[in-house]
């Protein structure tokens, strides 16, 4: 994790200051004088620093409000499968929705709105970058209700709430001053992921951001696109300025925290019991969820319905006439690039899981307890902003021949999954009964047979599970594909982005949706083969 980051780094910092030529400043002075820099700033912060803050504040309140009833059990069921989705397919999605000619305001056309013709509304792409903090917080809520559940063992939090209703709290504020701490501790750094992504994310920019000025991330990546060699230098200085911008954020964020926890032990000492915020805040977290549902929900279900339309004039709901005839034409290069989108997920997602399952295997054998240092750093490349060392990376593959070629984009793309991949299988790896593998030594058996003839077979499900997690993120994979393949690797994500800037949704559905179903299939594999290969051992079936 330590060596591509810091090489990237390295190639970034390099032309930024011109040390090819001689140290100058020329790259920041061309950087200062770019008319929308200040504006670009200040949107990647807010709109980071909101959709973190909402997707946080979502995921927190339905831990504490919906758990012990059927209602969290059909949410977890809801939101679960929406981390297969990329990125991209969610901002197409959500695009196609809010989208002056978009389904809901078809959907409220003429009858309620009058329209005849979409209006001049900046729904998308708007200013302020609403769109954006939206397509974020619907993306994001998923990934740290993930993080969460894997912490809250950890935290003893059903025994920590009881207690707490019993001494009179509010379930709501019962569960802040009891669980949250404790849980807060677990998924510090997910948050601080969450954070830095929302910062410099390039392809949900791209669809649902502002373009004049776009976001800091958006226009390093225009400059490093750009065939003036002029323009890396710029993009170079803004890759860094980009970096600290996101250490600037999450210092305010460390603030925001220790600003949090002297609310609550002020509250805690004050004997705040917080008895009538339930009914608030339930409502709250109900509507919140279902706004995050149906967005994601009907927005992929656009998507669907896109690429099979025919004639659809606004304002009716739904197409006069459906066909095929998008599907077709672009069967040769849908099946060509989906190829290959596939091949590098399955290569990239395989690596990832070989060295966790070695990683986890290790620290079991040698009983190797994991520090904070060393979760940092697995967590370093989520943190580090991809435009920050990426472009370095670019670099060094010019340099070793090796740019524009699918080995340079898997190797770039195995820096993002694997972190992914441990964090997905690292709790159920170790949660796994330890006594069966003492059962095993005692009969003769060695640590390779327990490996694998018992401890693998018995976690089947959360080892495919991992290796779906990290399909899914490959396939999402964006700038690293961009950058690093030169233009000349495409797949699903690239070309549907690509697309996104033309007219033709018919074309823009088939592409996203296709880049859905992929790690879709992913995870029902991984589901499905275990239950198939454990059908007649009804102790394996729930393993």
């Amino acid at each position: 994790m330590l060596l591509p980051v810091a090489a990237g780094l390295a190639g970034t910092i390099a032309p930024a200051f011109g040390l090819g030529d001689g140290p100058d400043l020329a790259a920041f002075r061309a950087l200062a004088d770019w008319p929308g820099l200040g504006a670009s700033l200040r949107l990647s912060l807010v709109t980071g620093m909101a959709s973190t803050a909402l997707a946080l504040g979502l995921t927190l309140l339905i831990l504490a409000l919906l758990p012990g009833g059927r209602l969290f059990g059909a949410v977890l069921q809801l939101l679960s499968p929406l981390l297969a989705v990329p990125h991209a397919a969610v901002a197409l999605g959500l695009a196609f929705l809010i989208a002056p000619s978009g389904w809901i305001l078809r959907a409220l056309s003429p009858w309620a709105t009058g329209l005849g013709v979409p209006p001049d509304l900046l729904t998308l792409n708007d200013p302020a970058g609403l769109a954006l903090i939206a397509g974020l917080v619907a993306k994001e809520v998923p990934f740290l209700l993930l993080m969460s559940l894997a912490a809250l063992p950890q935290t003893d939090a059903a025994r920590r709430t009881m207690l707490a209703e019993t001494l009179g709290y509010g379930r709501a504020a019962g569960w802040a001053l009891s669980v949250l701490p404790a849980l807060y501790a677990q998924i510090r750094l997910p948050c601080y992921a969450v954070l830095a992504y929302s910062m410099s994310a390039v392809e949900m920019a791209m669809i649902l951001g502002p373009n004049r000025p776009p976001t800091l991330a958006v226009q390093i990546a225009l400059w490093m696109a750009d065939p003036a060699l002029a323009e890396r230098g710029r993009a170079a200085a803004a890759a860094l300025l980009q970096l600290a911008l996101v250490l600037a954020a999450l210092g305010i964020w460390r603030s925001a925290e220790i600003v949090g926890r002297r609310l609550l032990l002020r509250a805690a000492g004050g004997g705040w019991r917080g008895v009538t915020l339930d009914a608030f805040l339930r409502p709250l977290t109900l509507g919140g969820t279902a706004l995050v549902l149906a967005a994601v929900f009907l927005g992929l279900a656009g998507l669907a319905v896109w690429s099979v339309a025919g004639l659809w004039t606004f304002p009716d709901a739904l197409p006069r006439t459906f066909s095929l005839r998008v599907w077709r034409e672009a069967a040769p290069d849908l099946a060509r690039t989906a190829t290959l989108t596939l091949g590098l997920a399955a290569a990239v997602a395989t690596a990832a899981l070989a060295l966790t399952l070695a990683c986890l295997e290790a620290e079991q054998r040698h009983a190797l307890v994991p520090s904070p240092r060393a979760m940092t750093t697995l967590y370093l490349p989520l943190i580090v902003p991809q435009v920050a060392f990426l472009p370095g990376l670019q670099v060094a593959a010019l340099g070793l021949g090796l740019d524009g070629t699918p080995l340079a984009v898997a190797a770039a793309h195995l820096v993002f999954v694997l972190p992914y991949v441990f964090l997905s299988l690292s709790a159920p790896w170790r949660a796994w009964d330890a006594r069966i593998g003492q059962v095993g030594a005692a009969l003769g058996a060695s640590p390779d047979r327990i490996f694998w003839r018992l401890r693998l077979p018995m976690l089947l499900r959360p080892v495919l599970t991992a290796l779906a997690v990290g399909m899914a993120v490959s396939i999402g994979q964006y700038l690293p594909t961009l950058l690093i393949g030169g233009g000349r690797v495409t797949t699903l994500t690239t070309e549907a982005v690509a697309l996104s800037s033309g007219g033709n949704r018919r074309i823009v559905g088939a592409y996203a949706l296709l880049q859905m179903i992929l790690p879709a299939a992913g995870f029902a594999a991984a589901l499905l083969l275990p239950a198939l290969l454990f059908r007649r051992r009804r102790g394996m079936r729930a393993a």
